[in-house]
């Protein structure tokens, strides 16, 4: 069965379903949360917090639309939720020093080498939009038409945010190299 079949049967009560989905979407939407808060912890309760909205909302599913998006964009309101009441969004001055200890904190798999690490310090240094737009593009490998529905703007947006967003971080990247 598709995503969207399997999301129209848990719309009409099939709750069991949902855990296919669920089985699906975990590893995906946990890793996308890892990538964006450098936090396992959190990253694991968002993604909960996703699949108890996607039950609690599931009325609002449309038939017509894509699922992948649907519930990344519910996923990208939790996250918004979540820094939005705890008032924690990083400010662009946390010291490289605090991201290296955060970034070994995450998962030593993530960051095979040291390249990789000064990849991730310079992903977190971005803006959390930047951010966010790379890892649906790169590390989630969504299609920008799919990035556009999660983001409601156009696919030409979306391509501009990305090539801005590459290019602020092959200068932060570049930056940290230099150190």
């Amino acid at each position: 069965m598709t995503d969207e079949m399997l999301m129209m049967a848990v719309k009409n009560g099939d709750l069991e379903k949902a855990s296919e989905l669920f089985d699906r979407y975990h590893k995906p939407l946990y890793n996308f949360f890892v990538k964006i808060t450098f936090d396992r912890d959190l990253g694991h309760d968002l993604t909960q917090n996703v699949f108890l909205r996607m039950i609690k909302y599931r009325a609002s599913f449309r038939q017509d639309k894509q699922f992948r998006p649907w519930i990344y964009q519910m996923a990208r309101n939790i996250y918004a939720d979540h820094f939005r009441r705890n008032k924690m969004l990083f400010s662009d001055y946390a010291e490289v020093e605090d991201l290296k200890n955060k970034i070994a904190a995450v998962d030593e798999v993530m960051v095979e080498d040291e390249r990789q690490k000064l990849l991730y310090i310079s992903l977190f240094k971005l803006q959390p939009e930047q951010r966010e737009i790379l890892i649906l593009t790169r590390f989630q490998q969504m299609k920008y038409e799919e990035v556009a529905q999660v983001l409601d703007c156009s696919v030409a947006n979306v391509k501009v945010k990305v090539h801005r967003a590459i290019k602020q971080l092959r200068e932060k990247f570049l930056e940290l190299e230099k150190i």
